[in-house]
């Protein structure tokens, strides 16, 4: 049934405890790839709280270090898994993080999305905001979202 998913990590201890959901379904339904994905916002704020301004080399050199450095995770990350028969593969991609991931998973043609959620609700949910809700709300694919360890109910 799921042919290929795309696990969104950011970078977290929090967002890997997704990885044993994924591994079972990588083994037991015949999935086929499995994409670890690191979207990077692009930095793009020309004045910080200091009132420094930024120069374009300053803001490309942010920007170029993110990447790397998202890369280097995903590459951590890749050495450590190994789902038998299953092709694995990781990316980095730019944009907004919600809006990238449903349009990333639309255009590789993905079957489920597992992610980690804080499970935040309430005031802590509002002023915070929730990526694994917007990705839920923005994608046409199932998403499987995971309560990390820790959930309190109602926080």
């Amino acid at each position: 049934m799921y042919k290929t998913i795309v696990v969104p990590l950011d970078g977290s201890k929090l967002a890997e405890c997704v990885l044993p959901h994924v591994e079972t379904l990588a083994n037991g339904c015949q999935v086929e790839n499995v994409v670890f994905v690191r979207v990077v916002e692009p930095f793009s704020h020309v004045v910080a709280a200091d009132y420094h301004v930024f120069s374009r080399e300053e803001v490309d050199r942010i920007n170029s270090q993110m990447i790397s450095e998202a890369k280097g995770y995903l590459l951590g990350l890749f050495q450590r898994i190994n789902y038998s028969g299953v092709k694995t593969k990781w990316e980095v991609i730019q944009g907004r993080t919600a809006e990238t991931i449903a349009e990333y998973t639309m255009k590789e043609g993905t079957d489920l999305i597992i992610i980690a959620t804080h499970g935040r609700s309430g005031v802590s949910r509002w002023v915070w905001g929730s990526v694994a809700d917007r990705i839920l709300r923005s994608s046409c694919v199932p998403v499987l979202m995971v309560r990390a360890p820790g959930c309190i109910p109602g926080v």
